[in-house]
Parts: C-alpha cells; structure tokens; sequence
C-alpha cells in the first residue's frame, strides 16, 4: 500500500482527529508560532499535503491567496466541503499543476514523511517556487521516528534508537480521548531532508527543533523538526 492509500484509508479518522479543538499537535506546538512567521501575503502560497485544509484556511484567514493540494480523494472532499470558496486541488505532490516559479511561498506542513517520494516532492516544490521564493517545512524529528521509548509508563524509561539510517516505513497506532488514527509515514534521517534540499537548489536558513516542556520524556528528545529555506 502507497503512502498515499495509507492516507486515504484513514482520512475519516484523520478528520476527526484534526478538527476536535486542541487535539492535534498543531494547535499547540505549531499554530500560531508559525502564521505569525511567515511573509506577508504574496502572489500565490501553495499548501502541500493540505490534508482536511486546517492550514489552508488559516492561511486564507491571514489574507494569503493559496491553494491547498493533497493526493487524497477524501481530504479534498473535506477541504471543500469546510470552505467552499477556497481553491483544493486533488493531485500527487512529485506532480504539482502549477507553472515554474508561480509561487512565492511554499508549505509543507507534517507531510514531507508522508510522501512516497520525499526528494521528488521538494524538487516539485523548487521548480514551483520563484526564485528567492520560501519554503516552510514541519515533519516529525527523525529522532523521534528513529526510536521508541522502553516504557510508556516509566517518565524516566530511555528512549532507544535500533537504527537511524533510512529511509524506512513505519506506523504508529494511537488512541487519544476515544479517538483513534494510524500514522503511516517514512522516516528519513536530518541528512535525507538536508540533501533533497541542497539538491534541488534550497539554502536551508533555520532549523528549529521542537520539544514538550510539560512532558517529562518528550523535554528530553525532540518531537518535531521546522525547515525554513529559500530557493537560490
């Protein structure tokens, strides 16, 4: 199964997921450090991997002109059917429908490891970018999808990494307030990432690593990883 069925599978789960207010990581960990990051509205954001359209909204809350793609039937539908008058295009994202350079601001927001393709994706995205156009990314920290802790119960249990070479495939099956959702990414080393950016002509500009300082084990190892790069 493709990352993409994968995702299609669970859309129904996922929509639950990520619109229940404050369920999400998004809307404590990313939400409003990120909007208020980000350049003032230009010509055209793109938001790749919109999923159900949460950012997509927000984005055309905050003024952007933007148009959210996913390759997921579901999500789309979704999207849609939540904003009506927001532009959602259903299509791969190794294969955005945009010309060369229409783009001055690019998201990618926790879906660049769930993409079949992830070096594909970020060449995609620079051949739609502008030159000096931004690209903002979110994925899981490849700490994080490395390893596991010994213990869910134990605060203190250590958290082991087998291996941290990739790419490999994982999931995680999670139950949060009665609510279910399986995660099916891959997880790539920081090398990965960083090589499909140089590659396809990104200058990485910053790296943020995110933590919970209320969890006594995820204040100890990294939950999330932001990419901000600029096209040369």
């Amino acid at each position: 199964m493709s990352l993409r069925e994968a995702w299609e599978e669970q859309a129904p789960n996922w929509i639950r997921w990520a619109r229940e207010p404050g369920h999400d990581s998004y809307w404590r960990f990313h939400r409003e450090a990120l909007l208020s990051s980000l350049p003032k509205p230009g010509r055209l954001t793109i938001d790749v991997g919109c999923g159900e359209g949460r950012i997509t909204r927000d984005l055309r809350a905050a003024g952007h002109r933007v148009v959210g793609v996913d390759a997921a039937p579901s999500m789309i539908a979704a999207a849609r059917e939540a904003d009506p008058d927001g532009e959602y295009v259903e299509a791969n994202a190794e294969k955005l429908p945009f010309e060369d350079g229409s783009a001055d601001l690019v998201l990618a927001f926790m879906s660049l490891m769930d993409m079949d393709d992830m070096p594909g994706v970020v060449r995609e995205i620079a051949r739609v970018l502008q030159s000096s156009g931004r690209l903002v990314a979110a994925v899981v920290h490849p700490i994080n999808s490395a390893g596991i802790f010994s213990s869910r119960e134990d605060d203190d249990a250590p958290f082991v990494i087998d291996s941290y070479l990739g790419p490999r495939r994982y999931t995680d099956v999670l139950e949060r307030d009665g609510l279910p959702m399986t995660f099916n990414s891959i997880h790539f080393t920081l090398e990965d990432y960083s090589r499909a950016l140089e590659e396809s002509g990104f200058l990485v500009q910053r790296l943020h690593e995110l933590y919970d300082d209320e969890d006594p084990r995820w204040s100890r190892v990294p939950l999330f990883l932001r990419i901000d790069a600029l096209k040369r």
